[in-house]
């Protein structure tokens, strides 16, 4: 049983901490944080959501089974560990871009990779509660 003020704080809730989780992103491939940590906080949003609205409205929100994001993830940290060898660098060396770009700074590998590790704990923690939610709905 969810009350109105959950249901209505949850509507609030889940753009800013999907927005933070964003931040944490951007911010964690110069300092600590990155992409395990935003996509805790992007899970933990939509979770929150989920649970004072109903799971249904998550599948409505996201439009695709969230288990399709860990191969995206997947492949996008295997790319950027493996595009420095196409330079004659070692596995996992970070190469950047010329230039800084407003909001996000410097693009290189390290992103490349913190965003895939991000699609991969998303969709993980969301299958994850996505299939204990159906598991409580059929008893």
């Amino acid at each position: 049983m969810t009350t109105l003020i959950l249901r209505t704080a949850a509507v609030y809730l889940m753009p800013l901490l999907l927005l933070f989780s964003v931040f944490i992103l951007l911010r964690g491939h110069y300092l600590p944080g990155g992409g395990f940590v935003g996509g805790l906080i992007a899970s933990i949003a939509l979770v929150v959501y989920g649970y004072a609205n109903g799971i249904n409205q998550i599948k409505m929100f996201l439009r695709f089974h969230p288990g399709a994001l860990i191969p995206t993830g997947v492949t996008l940290s295997l790319l950027s560990g493996t595009l420095p060898l196409f330079y004659s660098r070692p596995f996992m060396t970070g190469l950047w871009l010329e230039g800084t770009y407003p909001i996000i700074g410097q693009v290189g590998t390290a992103l490349i990779f913190d965003i895939g590790v991000y699609f991969v704990v998303v969709g993980t923690a969301l299958t994850i509660i996505f299939s204990i939610a159906e598991d409580n709905e059929r008893d």
